[in-house]
């Protein structure tokens, strides 16, 4: 079946592709593509610098040699809308059409760099098991990066089965939700199909992306969505509830409420990239207080009128969250430092001052003990 530009141009929501997502917005920006008689696409799977994408005519295999760039972050990656040849062997990838949404972290790579997991994505699901302790600085980690994705963060907390006693499962909640302000929480089992019905409906009609560490039970999460075992699942490790890697690729996934689903492999390393937005998202109380200090370029150190450090005393702020939020932050100053010249100097600066301040306090100390 192949299908002329003109046949395009019929309503979105009656398109081929409305299932994956295509709009409105999608159609304008892919309306200079047409004219030149290419197809819409959405990418389903990347491999080998090859990727699956599914057109109005089925799904095809194409090369993606075309779109090569320098940055790692312009590759083609699952969740990306793009413009294929509509014919030909082999068939390729012409352009990308610009992301509304992306996911990225740093890699594990001594030249930092940023990979982006998944592209175009309205929503976040960050799968965090009950199966071991709850790793609270992780999560805040996660929701980080999906904050400045652009996307809306779930934290959806699996295998709640495992926790019988519904106290102590709502205390589990409880602090989740502190950690993650402005975040829904759910508490789902998709061995009993608890909390499966609501976040259908809450991801329903939408892209979302399934992240987490091997064997937070995102592949069974997966397959309760779908209503049907497609994703492969493997049992954890009962020593530490550790998983071993099941999904191997980035896939889309059609569900049957609506609505695609990109699940992906376990993440061992969730470094940040350029993420400061998200972390003041994650951290929104502290940023509010800070802006109540005395000194606009307060550290939060020993500065007075420091209301971070008042709201420490008083109790009002966990001396976990505070710690959590230094941390993230020196973390991701250090990587855009790595790729940004200006800011580098300003941390050397920034650095030289303090060295100078304290060597002087130090002389003042030593002078006033002689």
């Amino acid at each position: 079946m192949s299908f002329s530009p003109a046949s395009l141009e019929a309503s979105s929501a009656s398109h081929p592709l409305a299932p994956y997502g295509w709009d409105e917005g999608w159609e304008a920006e892919f309306t200079p593509y047409a004219a030149q008689g290419l197809l819409p696409g959405r990418v389903v799977r990347v491999d080998r610098g090859q990727c699956d994408v599914v057109t109005p005519g089925g799904t095809v295999r194409a090369d993606t040699e075309f779109v090569v760039p320098r940055d790692p972050l312009k590759v083609v990656c699952t969740g990306d809308w793009v413009a294929v040849d509509p014919g030909g062997d082999p068939r390729y990838v012409r352009t990308l059409l610009p992301r509304r949404t992306a996911f990225v972290r740093s890699t594990s790579s001594k030249r930092s760099e940023g990979q982006i997991l998944a592209a175009n994505v309205d929503h976040a699901i960050i799968a965090v098991p009950l199966a071991v302790e709850l790793d609270l600085g992780r999560i805040e980690r996660f929701l980080a990066l999906a904050w400045e994705s652009g996307a809306q963060p779930l934290v959806v907390l699996t295998k709640a089965d495992l926790v019988p006693d519904a106290t102590g499962l709502s205390y589990l909640v409880d602090d989740v939700e502190t950690t993650a302000p402005g975040v829904q929480v759910l508490a789902v089992s998709a061995a009993t199909g608890e909390g499966v019905d609501v976040l259908s409906a809450v991801v329903s009609g939408s892209t979302s992306v399934l992240l987490g560490v091997s064997g937070a039970g995102k592949s069974t999460l997966a397959n309760a969505l779908l209503g049907e075992d497609v994703m492969e699942v493997r049992a954890t490790r009962e020593v530490d509830g550790k998983g071993r890697h099941t999904t191997t690729t980035r896939n889309l996934l059609v569900l049957p409420g609506g609505g695609v689903l990109i699940d992906t492999p376990g993440l061992r390393g969730v470094g940040l990239w350029d993420a400061g937005q998200g972390v003041g998202q994650v951290f929104a109380e502290i940023e509010e207080l800070a802006e109540e200090c005395r000194f606009h370029d307060c550290a939060h150190g020993s500065e007075p009128g420091c209301a971070v450090l008042a709201a420490l005393e008083d109790g009002s702020l966990p001396e976990r969250r505070l710690e959590s939020y230094r941390k993230l932050l020196r973390e991701n100053q250090r990587i855009v430092a790595k790729t940004d010249a200006r800011l580098r100097a300003e941390i050397r600066r920034d650095w030289r001052l303090k060295g100078a301040e304290g060597r002087a306090a130090m002389e003042a100390k030593r002078g006033r003990i002689r």
